[in-house]
């Protein structure tokens, strides 16, 4: 009974210290695109919101593109401290983070972007 004791506390701990991997450093170096630039303008999404984003939100599978080509895309989604329901598309590069759109999610704004 002691050894099933001492080898399940071996799985648990192991399991709990083992992390995934992330397809990317949240914490790499950003590039806003042109696009991206124009839709935090129009949103009102501010470089603070987009970081407290990739710092704390959740990628959505559902909407990202990790195997697209050229560059893989990633939509990374939260709320930030002001309330807003934000998604980030990113596209990772050379430890970069490429800004390539922001989204509020259920909130029509009027944007002149192209």
């Amino acid at each position: 009974m002691r050894r099933l004791y001492y080898f399940l506390l071996l799985i648990f701990l192991f399991g709990s210290c083992h992390s995934y991997s992330e397809p990317f450093d949240r914490h790499g170096y950003l590039i806003l695109t042109k696009h991206a630039l124009c839709r935090m303008d129009c949103r009102h999404i501010s470089m603070k919101e987009i970081r407290e984003i990739l710092d704390k939100g959740t990628i959505n599978y559902a909407k990202s593109e990790p195997d697209a080509h050229p560059d893989s895309k990633y939509a990374v989604e939260g709320f930030t401290e002001e309330h807003q329901h934000l998604r980030i598309i990113i596209a990772p590069e050379n430890g970069k983070l490429i800004v390539v759109t922001c989204i509020e999610l259920g909130v029509e704004w009027q944007c002149d972007c192209n």
